[in-house]
């Protein structure tokens, strides 16, 4: 990595900590530059101004690392747990995404750049319901809309517990549990899920 990469990591490294911490209002330069170690005119060099380093620093955390979780239509519960456990790891994730949303774009598309990819999820979905393993009395943007939000339950923007590390293990495997059991009750086809129960 150049010298050039390394400060310019260094910066939205800490831009990241501030933004998800206080918002594109509430965050402040000459905080970003003392927890980086640059000056105030460096990072302004860097990235033009407090609204474009935003920009940068969910172009890089959230946009860039879309993929951090592999998305698999055919285990939509499976994947819902899988994003419990990348929010509990990453709780920047979801904080930048919930400043974005507040403080930028009340309504509409969030994910500039993304949309192919979410594209190629919904294929997949449709996929699914064709083999009867998805409901298809859903529409296929519904599916992925209530999967995500469903997944973020426990994840910073929560309205009842936000989980953490420290968190008792048995807290996360009830969650866990929970997580997949309703995903799979409330999208996956019945026909599906009797294939998956064992004989008895």
């Amino acid at each position: 990595m150049s010298r050039v990469d390394q400060t310019r990591a260094r910066i939205l490294d800490a831009a990241t900590e501030e933004f998800a911490a206080h918002g594109i209002a509430g965050a402040r330069i000459d905080r970003i530059a003392e927890r980086s170690g640059m000056s105030k005119p460096m990072i302004y060099t860097y990235f033009g101004g407090k609204a474009k380093l935003f920009d940068a620093v969910f172009d890089t955390h959230v946009i860039a690392n879309s993929e951090r979780v592999p998305f698999e239509a055919a285990d939509l519960a499976g994947y819902a747990t899988r994003l419990y456990d990348a929010y509990l790891a990453d709780p920047a994730l979801l904080r930048l995404v919930m400043w974005k949303r507040l403080e930028r774009d009340g309504t509409g598309y969030l994910y500039p750049g993304l949309e192919e990819t979410d594209a190629q999820h919904l294929r997949e979905i449709i996929a699914q319901q064709q083999t009867d393993h998805i409901r298809d009395d859903l529409e296929p943007a519904d599916v992925w809309s209530l999967l995500i939000a469903t997944a973020a339950t426990w994840a910073q923007g929560s309205i009842t517990a936000v989980a953490t590390p420290n968190d008792p293990a048995d807290d996360h495997e009830r969650r866990r549990s929970a997580l997949g059991a309703y995903v799979a009750a409330a999208l996956i086809t019945e026909t599906s899920l009797r294939s998956q129960r064992p004989l008895t």
